[in-house]
């Protein structure tokens, strides 16, 4: 008897240890692109306790969840490094805890999209409200670039006031958070003065953080090549760098892509896309690309307005650049692992072991499909990405067409 209930408690802790050892979720066949560690091959991916633990052809372990991607793209969950996010109720505080910001779990998953960094929202007075309001509340991964303006993204007359541009207590409260703050963000500075630029970036020095700038109009403009060569250190970021707004220096004139562009982009100045409802130009992308200025990354610049025009999602907007020219493995690179490297953060943008579960699952559709930039022009393209299914931290939060369901029998 004694020799039998040890042979039954035997079994049990071995049944009970394979089960433990069993794969959470394991995605199987689907064409996997990691840039960071050269995977491009149909692949098979385990997921375990919410990391990736082995990605390579034919996993047999056995899995609680398994999802078949034959003939889709397996990849790292998508980093948009350019949105909008601190949403509320503020009258007049445009992309600073107001209307126009956008909650992030219902915008992102559906285009996978695992991890947003708000571009600004919030300065040092009002990233606490931030925090409590959107990132803490979020199953999306927020980041933030905190705005040299310490009041924030209001618009207007707010954005303009030197006065409450303090790099000192910028940099300061982004140190208090290195987990959530990456960078910081001048937007929308309107006048022929270097001074909110030179602000910013000391206040990226002080935090060892990269900055962001969202050029300004002004007449006369400044000078962008100034802006590259001169103001911006290795690593920063200039956004909408395929724009043409009013009062901003452009990078392509009659068709021809200024040489200090290239030159800007070797010595380690970020190109970022930053689509947005007013950034986007074919007159500027089309020649840039061809003449070789390629982005760095790829972003959305998503508010109520550009998802509703011709931005959409992410994407649409790598779908953009695919149809533009780009490789698939170029707009995957521009969409994971160079923003992650960006914004100094090497655990996410692939899929090594270890790394965070987030995977975006696509397929790429051919047809007709049309583009559209920010002046009305359109372009016809014959690919399209579409996101059928997202993971984030080993679960799945977005399944287009029920591929990790379970079949429907009637009983």
């Amino acid at each position: 008897m004694k020799q039998l209930l040890t042979t039954v408690l035997l079994g049990c802790v071995i049944a009970s240890t394979a089960s433990a050892q069993d794969l959470d979720l394991l995605i199987r066949k689907g064409h996997v692109i990691d840039v960071k560690n050269n995977i491009d091959a149909v692949m098979d991916v385990a997921i375990r306790d919410k990391v990736i633990v082995e990605v390579s052809a034919n996993i047999t372990t056995p899995a609680r969840k398994v999802v078949d991607a034959t003939g889709l793209y397996v990849l790292p969950g998508l980093i948009d490094i350019h949105g909008h996010h601190f949403f509320g109720t503020e009258p007049n505080n445009y992309l600073s805890n107001s209307f126009e910001a956008l909650p992030p779990d219902g915008f992102t998953f559906r285009s996978g999209v695992t991890t947003v960094v708000d571009a600004g929202g919030s300065g040092w007075k009002n990233f606490s409200a931030f925090k409590s309001q959107t990132i803490d509340h979020s199953k999306t991964r927020v980041l933030a670039l905190l705005n040299i303006v310490g009041s924030g993204m209001r618009g207007g007359a707010f954005e303009q006031d030197l006065a409450d541009m303090d790099a000192q207590q910028t940099a300061t409260l982004a140190k208090q958070y290195p987990e959530l703050i990456v960078g910081i963000k001048l937007a929308h500075f309107a006048s022929h003065n270097w001074e909110p630029a030179e602000r910013a970036v000391e206040a990226g020095t002080l935090a060892s953080l990269p900055v962001m700038i969202d050029f300004g109009g002004c007449e006369p403009p400044l000078s962008m090549e100034s802006l590259l060569m001169e103001k911006l250190r290795p690593g920063d970021i200039l956004t909408h760098c395929y724009a043409a707004p009013k009062g901003r220096e452009t990078l392509v004139e009659n068709g021809k892509l200024k040489d200090f562009a290239l030159r800007a982009q070797k010595r380690g100045v970020n190109f970022d896309v930053g689509h947005g409802g007013g950034s986007f130009v074919f007159a500027q992308a089309v020649p840039a690309l061809k003449q070789g200025l390629k982005p760095n990354s790829i972003s959305t610049d998503l508010h109520i307005n550009s998802m509703n025009a011709g931005m959409k999602d992410m994407t649409n907007v790598m779908s953009k650049l695919l149809n533009l020219g780009l490789t698939l493995k170029e707009v995957v690179a521009c969409s994971t692992w160079n923003p992650a490297q960006i914004i100094n953060r090497k655990d996410l943008g692939h899929l090594g072991s270890g790394a965070p579960a987030d995977i975006a699952i696509l397929s790429q559709d051919k047809g007709s499909f049309g583009f559209t930039d920010v002046q009305g022009y359109t372009i016809t393209g014959d690919r399209k990405l579409t996101c059928q299914l997202t993971v984030r931290d080993g679960t799945v939060v977005w399944d287009l067409n029920g591929m990790a369901g379970n079949p429907f029998q009637m009983k």
